[in-house]
């Protein structure tokens, strides 16, 4: 922090801003479960922004490779807060609509929520391809830690806000939170010196995106992680289940859609503050493997946890009182030991990927990454509200569980250089 005050102040205003995100992350899937009673309708949150956020992802990443890098985040970050402020109209839109006894249609959530998954990713990709422009290049993973500490608070204080506020003040003000935490994202932007391209700059357009294609099939090391991290996010993302989870299985409504994704925060941010090891670990394609092993271990014992609460037959409410709090307490640690892994895996592979990918590339390489960190989620939110629609709650975490231990094993193991990686030669 001392050796780039420019990234201090970025980052201070994204963990503040990126708080608030958090909370309506939270509140949207509240609202839309408020409104349709339909953990699946929760679940077409992602999916239906998945292919804007896509193509958001690429074109933002060949943006921030043509551009001034920070303008491109100034103008994305705008855009996201727009959506905000629409967002805070539509629920006390819906609000007013229910005092009269009818409600909105979900649609505008939909369209809102993709908009600003628009604006986040191109917003994430352009700010990963900034840091190695005023980081040193030996501080790198310290700044991938510092980043893993800023998204545990963000993850761990949000979702309890969110659903502290939900249940206390409703989801209008909750959504106007974020739309207060979200300008001080702003006051980051603004002290970032200019940062036009270096080296060859290539306009965006196809030709572009091909170049970056053709350096990630000729770079197995970053590929691979991408790979391993879209198998965790696709099989192991349990969070759309919370609400039907608080309501139907442990009980204690928003309460426990807020605690139990504070719970994943908290393992986030408890190994981003024990990360200073990290810095001394060379291997990091092989610390990749292991820590996305015991992320999948920690989902399919989260399943075990709800399928046990499940077969037990305990009578839950809404309530504090109606809460079975042992299962409540076993998923927590579920939820903590799946935040800490993947905060271990995300610190590595994101350290692999500034290391070995060139300046002029980075914000290409970024933006497949952040497609990925962003869009896997999304498919992993369909496979658990489709499975648990099909089957039940329990079924996505533990089965998915397994999936990510197996996968991974496999691919990994198919790829011997990715085990091999070591970050005091980085390889591509």
């Amino acid at each position: 922090m001392r050796a780039s005050p420019a990234f201090a102040r970025l980052w201070i205003a994204n963990a503040i801003s990126g708080i608030g995100s958090m909370v309506t992350v939270v509140a949207v899937g509240l609202q839309i479960y408020d409104i349709t009673q339909s953990t699946l309708a929760v679940s077409l949150v992602g999916p239906i922004g998945l292919l804007p956020m896509i193509v958001a992802g690429l074109w933002g990443g060949m943006l921030a490779d043509a551009f001034d890098r920070k303008r491109v985040l100034l103008a994305s970050a705008t855009l996201g807060w727009i959506t905000v402020l629409g967002i805070v109209a539509m629920s006390a839109y819906d609000a007013w609509a229910m005092a009269e006894g009818q409600r909105v249609e979900v649609w505008p959530f939909y369209v809102l929520a993709t908009i600003n998954a628009v604006a986040t990713t191109i917003s994430g990709a352009t700010r990963s391809a900034i840091t190695p422009r005023i980081v040193p290049a030996h501080l790198l993973s310290r700044a991938a830690a510092l980043n893993g500490i800023a998204i545990g608070a963000m993850v761990t204080i949000g979702p309890a806000l969110a659903g502290v506020l939900a249940a206390t003040v409703g989801l209008p003000l909750t959504f106007a939170v974020d739309a207060v935490l979200f300008s001080v994202a702003f006051v980051g932007i603004l002290g970032l010196p200019a940062m036009p391209p270096q080296g060859r700059v290539a306009k965006p357009g196809l030709e572009s995106l091909r170049d970056g294609m053709r350096f990630l099939r000729r770079a197995p090391n970053i590929r691979m992680s991408f790979v391993v991290d879209i198998v965790a996010m696709v099989f192991g993302r349990p969070n759309v289940l919370f609400p039907a989870v608080g309501a139907l299985v442990i009980g204690g409504g928003p309460i426990t859609v807020g605690v139990l994704t504070a719970a994943g925060a908290v393992g986030t941010l408890l190994a981003s503050l024990l990360s200073g090891p990290v810095a001394h670990v060379h291997r990091h394609g092989l610390a990749v493997q292991r820590a996305i092993m015991l992320y999948g271990t920690a989902g399919a014992l989260l399943g075990v946890v709800l399928l046990v609460t499940t077969l037990s037959g305990v009578s839950v409410t809404d309530e504090l009182s109606g809460v079975a709090w042992p299962a409540l307490a076993l998923a927590c640690l579920a939820m903590t030991g799946m935040g800490a892994s993947d905060e271990i895996s995300a610190i590595f592979r994101s350290t692999m990927l500034l290391q070995a990918s060139p300046d002029e590339m980075r914000g290409r390489l970024q933006g497949v990454f952040t497609v990925v960190v962003a869009g896997g989620p999304r498919l992993g939110d369909l496979y658990a509200g489709l499975t648990a629609s099909l089957v039940a709650l329990w079924f996505p975490p533990l089965l998915g569980g397994l999936c990510i231990v197996a996968l991974v094993l496999l691919v990994t193991r198919m790829q011997g250089s990715f085990l091999r990686y070591d970050a005091r030669t980085p390889t591509p």
